[in-house]
């Protein structure tokens, strides 16, 4: 699948309940905002970018690519972020990735877009392993045929919401990564500092 043909979505339009109600994709992390973790780990693996965003609309702008908002009121979640990517989508494939995963997978677009066109999917999903021997799905990491817009249209407008609920009516091929670290999600600030320890750490050992 050529890059060009893939706009990555970074999804940045949540409430951040979990975070006291601060703009997650704002929080600085590595003296960097977390949504624009993300927005570098995906412009290598596609040719056009968007950012959907509810608020903070200057600040994304600042990120130097276009912001889309939710047509749906009320944050009804990702869904809703998605639909307001494929409605601005002007190439045939969208991938999407939350703002609050700042290591995500290098090769991420180029594995889902493998794994849709072998499998003749209209929809392409990261899973990983989990210690127990399970496959945890990660749907929020999807790479989708813009073709899926009107389904995902009347899935809204029928008033739902959940994620797996919508792929399940649509050829979605799974492919399985190693690293399930690179999925790994910020939902707390106390999740934020944690992740950031590891580097201060690493300072402290080299200026001693």
């Amino acid at each position: 699948m050529d890059r060009q043909d893939v706009t990555g979505l970074i999804l940045a339009g949540g409430r951040g309940s979990r975070m006291g109600g601060v703009d997650k994709g704002l929080q600085p992390f590595r003296g960097t905002p977390l949504a624009m973790h993300t927005l570098l780990r995906l412009a290598p693996q596609t040719g056009h970018l968007l950012v959907n965003a509810n608020r903070n609309l200057a600040a994304y702008e600042s990120f130097g690519v276009p912001v889309v908002t939710d047509a749906v009121k009320d944050f009804p979640g990702p869904l809703a972020g998605m639909l307001a990517g494929l409605q601005q989508c002007e190439t045939p494939y969208m991938v999407t990735a939350p703002c609050d995963s700042p290591l995500l997978p290098t090769d991420l677009v180029a594995r889902l877009g493998a794994a849709l066109l072998e499998q003749d999917a209209e929809i392409a999903m990261a899973l990983t392993q989990e210690p127990d021997g399970h496959t945890q799905r990660h749907p929020v990491f999807m790479l989708m045929q813009v073709t899926v817009l009107p389904s995902l249209a009347q899935f809204l407008a029928e008033g739902e919401r959940k994620i797996a609920a919508w792929t399940d009516r649509h050829r979605t091929a799974r492919v399985l990564f190693d690293d399930a670290n690179a999925f790994s999600n910020i939902n707390t600030l106390d999740e934020l500092r944690a992740l950031e320890q590891p580097v201060a750490a690493s300072s402290r050992n080299i200026a001693s």
